[in-house]
């Protein structure tokens, strides 16, 4: 075999060689492509939900949890037994106010720095009416406000729960 074949053999291999390469370049091309556009574009969609737009018509779960940047949870909705409750936290992670629909009616119950321990006061709408109920540190109902089918009533009451004053129409 004289040189200029054996140059004519390596100028063929060489451009088969090139061809290889851009095949291969395009094939890591699409491939990186196909890999990294779908992750921008998850990300765009995500950020564009979360400012509003596109937003998410109906998410479906049995509780939220919101917490705030210290992990600690601040918010929740959760549906019991007995009916959906929201509940809200303070800095300190002790329930603050709750808000529920039960079987006993729609309330609200507020809380002091104690917590869930000790409900301070209520109110709600039972099967009897609407009420206001306040309660001291020792969760002794002391003051009671209700409109039941014969009308408004309203009493105090001691540390014992003893009635001390009443109106009732």
């Amino acid at each position: 075999m004289t040189i200029e074949e054996r140059l004519e053999n390596m100028e063929r291999e060489l451009g088969r060689q090139k061809r290889r390469n851009r095949w291969l370049l395009g094939a890591i091309l699409l491939l990186a492509g196909g890999l990294i556009v779908p992750a921008v574009f998850e990300t765009t969609a995500f950020r564009a939900r979360a400012q509003g737009a596109g937003a998410v018509k109906v998410i479906r779960a049995e509780a939220f949890i919101v917490e705030d940047e210290n992990g600690k949870d601040r918010i929740m909705l959760n549906v019991t037994k007995d009916g959906p409750i929201l509940a809200l936290f303070d800095e300190k992670g002790k329930i603050r106010a709750g808000l529920g629909v039960v079987k006993t009616g729609l309330w609200l119950w507020l809380y002091d720095e104690n917590g869930a321990s000790k409900p301070r006061a209520a109110l709600g709408i039972s099967p009897f009416g609407p009420s206001l109920t306040l309660y001291d540190e020792n969760i002794k109902p002391r003051a009671a406000l209700s409109v039941d089918k014969d009308g408004p009533i309203m009493v105090l009451l001691d540390e014992k729960g003893k009635v001390i004053w009443s109106a009732i129409k």
